[in-house]
């Protein structure tokens, strides 16, 4: 039987966003770049609002069981997921203490929002239908936070 149930899924959205917003914070005092500082702000105060979006859901949690045929490899897989690959919970603050550069910080934090885009996308598959809409929604504001990134990343590259 899985260790991991339905609503941790949201507290380990919630847990992705509060990590996020710490990094881009940290990125914000450790560079003096304005446009970075700006661009690193906005993202933070991007990821205070998903958690917050995820908090709402999380209280209005209803136990639900993803159709499945093994539901609870499912669920280990995605704790797994979000454990070790998106802004890994347990060594976060020394990975995030290794970034001296913009470029590097640019780096991690586009692998992040990918890996962050992959989370949500299979956290769809065991949640409730009804809040497919809120998940998308958010993932759609992640694809942007990549595209910022990128752009970011070219101007520092030409």
């Amino acid at each position: 039987m899985s260790s991991l149930n339905s609503s941790e899924i949201y507290q380990f959205a919630v847990k992705i966003e509060e990590n996020g917003e710490k990094f881009y914070r940290t990125m914000v005092n450790k560079f003096d770049n304005r446009e970075i500082k700006d661009l690193f702000s906005f993202l933070a105060d991007e990821e205070v609002s998903h958690k917050s979006i995820f908090k709402k859901m999380l209280s209005k949690f209803e136990k639900y069981d993803p159709p499945e045929s093994y539901p609870d490899e499912y669920f280990d897989y995605l704790e797994a997921y979000a454990e070790n690959l998106v802004f890994g919970f347990d060594k976060f603050d020394d990975d995030i203490e290794k970034i001296n550069d913009v470029k590097s910080a640019i780096r991690f934090a586009l692998g992040k929002e990918l890996d962050t885009i992959q989370y949500f996308q299979e956290m769809k598959n065991l949640v409730n239908e009804n809040e497919h809409n809120k998940i998308e929604a958010i993932i759609e504001e992640e694809r942007k936070h990549v595209v910022k990134l990128y752009k970011a990343q070219k101007e520092i590259s030409d």
